[in-house]
């Protein structure tokens, strides 16, 4: 099954809160760079990371499970082997969707989300897919 439908794409673009696991201080990593394009358009970013840091100015969490509000988006810039605990956790939350990033690729994790209801995108950039 693709989880990269245009229609779907559009949709979660158009969420507000994005949780992005994986997200640190660490500029040149691909997470901050996206994260930061995010918040720069107008999206509420809540950086999820083993430290629990803040990042781009607001207050990290360090499991979905910590965030004291709802979360639309749950943004997964881990290694694919890991992928799959936090679209777990996306979907326990009440998450509205997962977004796998460019190289993030669980079928089964993917497959399990959407049952659940939530949308999915696997394998792309929302950074890429805002242009489009």
């Amino acid at each position: 099954m693709g989880y990269r439908d245009p229609e779907t794409v559009e949709r979660v673009l158009a969420t507000q809160t994005w949780a992005v696991v994986g997200l640190t201080t660490n500029q040149p990593r691909a997470a901050y760079g996206v994260a930061a394009f995010l918040q720069a358009n107008g999206k509420k970013i809540v950086p999820v990371n083993l430290d629990g840091a803040d990042v781009l100015g607001e207050q990290g969490y360090r499991r979905l499970a910590d965030i004291p509000f709802a979360v639309d988006v749950v943004d997964v810039f881990r290694r694919s082997d890991r992928a799959g605990a936090h679209v777990d956790e996306a979907i326990a939350i009440g998450a509205k969707a997962v977004w796998l990033q460019l190289g993030v690729i669980d079928e089964a994790a993917a497959e399990r989300a959407a049952r659940a209801g939530l949308d999915v995108v696997m394998n792309a950039c929302p950074k890429i897919e805002w242009r489009h």
